[in-house]
């Protein structure tokens, strides 16, 4: 059974996601402090966490953080907050995805099982010898969930990761930012395609020498991205 950490602070919102999830099957947790939220988030090993983003204590963004320094576990964050920045400031501390309140219930929970299929999906199955992807100084290993850039290791978030790996898994293709929304978060836009945005930029803060003139990840205006090789 999947196992989900709520951190929230209203209880009747806490209470209502976790029963929602639990009729869908998961096991969850409920905490209303941050402090306590963190530490139970660093110190337990859950499948995702749904993260407020105002809380008591330390903050949804603090947390993300700092639980993203030392795991990939999803984090699924909940803003009242509708302004772009405060979901791209989310976004830029490790988070894979928000959900802005109000939401209805089955939202959350289709969500949440998109993000844990997704999750699935990129860690299952290595058995078999890892599939690399090496192109001009960028190295990929898919089955371990590594990069290097001219034999440095860098740190990428899982959705940077799936990001990364699907755009040069398909060079020289040209995606819209809706594309690659629903691709890589595996939903339809709706409005989210800015979260495209943040994580392209952070991933040519990460492989990119000059980021003004990436080699790698190509801006095409008015249209998308293209991996160049």
């Amino acid at each position: 059974m999947k196992k989900i950490l709520i951190v929230e602070d209203e209880i009747s919102i806490a209470e209502l996601e976790k029963d929602y999830l639990e009729l869908s099957g998961f096991e969850v947790d409920i905490e209303e402090d941050g402090e306590k939220g963190l530490d139970r988030a660093l110190k337990n090993d859950y499948d995702l966490i749904i993260l407020d983003i105002m809380l008591p204590g330390v903050d949804g963004y603090e947390i993300c953080k700092r639980v993203r320094e030392i795991k990939n576990t999803p984090i699924l964050m909940v803003t009242a907050k509708k302004e772009d920045i405060d979901k791209i400031r989310g976004l830029g501390m490790g988070a894979d995805d928000y959900i802005t309140k109000p939401f209805s219930p089955s939202e959350l929970v289709a969500r949440v099982k998109a993000h844990l299929s997704r999750y699935e999906r990129l860690t299952g199955g290595n058995e078999h010898r890892n599939d690399i992807i090496e192109i001009r100084g960028l190295k990929i290993d898919k089955t371990a969930r590594r990069v290097w850039v001219d034999g440095v290791e860098k740190q990428f978030t899982q959705k940077e990761f799936e990001l990364l790996t699907f755009l040069a898994e398909n060079p020289n293709h040209v995606f819209t930012k809706e594309e690659l929304f629903k691709e890589i978060w595996d939903m339809d836009p709706a409005g989210d395609i800015a979260t495209v945005t943040v994580h392209i930029k952070k991933i040519r803060e990460k492989i990119e020498f000059d980021t003004a003139k990436p080699q790698y990840i190509e801006t095409i205006w008015g249209v998308g991205y293209r991996f160049k090789i």
